[in-house]
């Protein structure tokens, strides 16, 4: 089995390697591609979703007139009789009806991930947060709104129209709150692009004073939405969520060395980076601002390349990193991924996950719940029995390497064999109790000692002496004659209020 296991050692890297170029944008324009954007960058995908929906648009508009035509021929052709008008309408109704369910399966439907029908009521039925959770999200608005006004009167009249143009789209979502999360993000993404459209041409406001104001316009805004935007009910964020959480508690059993992860956790100092890294990117669910996750995701990736190149002594490089990144979303399990991968790509400033570090952490990060969503026996380096067992928890990894016979060994070799392992298991923690046991009593013996000789050294170096017992003290009531050499009385003093 170990012999087969690093023949295919090539074999198990290309069932998780991914090249490079697949992390860009399939277009070419260079961006970093995402898999929620069909592998396009954020420019590229609205470009193809407003050809999209410009042809939905026209679409509708052929049917609307279409459907005008055919009603007024209708009712044209049934003023005969009042009955004859009804049975027509009925009909019309009916083709009417059957034009839009024919309709779903167009290009629209491909771009938008759930229907609004019923989103207005879901919302209403839905159920109020605790008052200590609106509490809390209450004080981190108004500290996030204190910030932003402090940041923003830096930038004199460019801040003044930054500051009215985010009134003003806070206020237009708020009458939108019934749109699909799709088009909801799509306004976000405009906004953005706007805001930093007029600081470049209008007020003439360097790029990297650009680039700042945006973050802080993204903190303010993103803060104030959170709670309308991230994973809400009209989607199926949630059981996306759920899907991924149980199958990633299915795939409990893989082991570093099934994905080829370059990290001995063995080393202390590996180890820790390992904790660090999970802590990282199970931190980032509460966050609320995308840039803060996107902060949680690179904290994490770079602990990941920091513990490859203290286990292997050099610089980490990519083919290392993707399965170790894997690795760490299996090890932590990471609560409501896919709601937090989906929020960061709605509504994060697009420019953040087309270049740079961010980007490039949050792309391989997508790919990596991707390779999990498809991990398959080949990828893994096993056999379909063997990954099918492991993934029903009939065996694990550690009973399957031990129960490694040839197909014809007898029961009773098999048996004797598993009974061997579980006496030779039985002997080294009987072995360890014992040495446990043995260094339990020293230490109580040790112990022992120790106080013993801390007392007597402490009696030896303060001797106790036993003085003779003193006279009894006069009675506070008994005969004083020295009661007219005591004070007077002391008068207790009033304090007013």
């Amino acid at each position: 089995s170990c012999g087969r296991r690093k023949m295919n050692l090539k074999s198990e890297r290309r069932g998780i390697h991914v090249d490079q170029s697949e992390l860009l944008c399939k277009k070419g324009c260079g961006y970093y591609g995402n898999p929620a954007w069909q592998g396009f960058c954020s420019k590229c995908w609205r470009e193809e979703y407003h050809k999209a929906r410009q042809k939905q648009i026209q679409e509708d508009w052929e049917l609307a007139e279409r459907l005008q035509r055919e009603e007024e021929e209708a009712y044209a052709s049934s003023q005969s009789t009042q009955g004859a008008q009804s049975l027509t309408f009925s009909k019309f109704e009916e083709k009417k009806t059957n034009e839009k369910t024919r309709k779903v399966t167009t290009v629209k439907k491909f771009f938008t991930a759930s229907s609004r029908a019923g989103a207005k009521k879901e919302i209403q039925e839905a159920k109020a947060p605790s008052p200590s959770i609106h509490r809390q999200a209450s004080i981190e608005t108004d500290r996030v709104s204190k910030e932003f006004i402090e940041f923003i009167r830096t930038y004199q009249k460019p801040g003044q129209d930054i500051y009215k143009q985010c009134k003003l789209f806070l206020d237009t979502m708020s009458h939108k709150r019934d749109l699909s999360i799709e088009e909801q993000s799509e306004c976000a993404q405009d906004f953005y692009q706007n805001v930093a459209d007029r600081l470049q041409t209008r007020w003439k406001v360097p790029p990297e004073k650009v680039e700042k104001a945006m973050d802080e316009v993204e903190k303010y805004i993103m803060t104030r939405q959170y709670k309308y935007v991230f994973c809400p009910e009209t989607t199926d964020d949630e059981k996306k969520d759920l899907a991924v959480q149980k199958r990633i508690r299915a795939l409990h059993w893989v082991t570093p060395q099934m994905l080829c992860v370059p990290v001995s956790e063995e080393i202390p100092e590996v180890s820790d980076m390992v904790v660090k890294a999970i802590t990282d990117i199970i931190e980032m669910d509460s966050k609320r601002v995308p840039r803060d996750k996107l902060a949680c995701i690179t904290k994490c990736s770079k602990h990941i390349f920091n513990a490859i190149k203290i286990t292997k002594n050099e610089p980490a490089s990519a083919d290392d990193f993707l399965p170790t990144l894997i690795y760490i979303v299996l090890k932590g399990n990471p609560p409501r991924l896919q709601s937090n991968i989906q929020y960061i790509t709605r509504f994060c400033n697009p420019s953040r996950l087309m270049t740079g570090e961010d980007g490039y952490y949050f792309t391989n990060l997508c790919c990596a719940v991707a390779f999990i969503e498809k991990l398959d026996a080949q990828s893994l380096n096993l056999s379909q029995e063997d990954f099918d067992r492991f993934m029903t928890g009939q065996t694990s990894p550690k009973k399957q390497e031990s129960d490694s016979f040839s197909p014809d060994v007898c029961l009773g070799v098999k048996q004797m064999c598993k009974s061997l392992d579980l006496l030779s298991q039985l002997n080294e923690r009987q072995e360890r109790i014992v040495s446990e046991a043995k260094k339990l009593e020293k230490d109580l013996i040790d112990w022992t000692d120790g106080i013993t000789k801390e007392v007597e050294d402490i009696v030896e170096k303060y001797p106790l002496e036993i003085k003779p017992k003193s006279q009894a003290l006069a009675a506070i009531d008994s005969e004083n004659v020295e009661n007219d050499k005591l004070p007077p009385p002391l008068q207790p003093q009033v304090y007013a209020g």
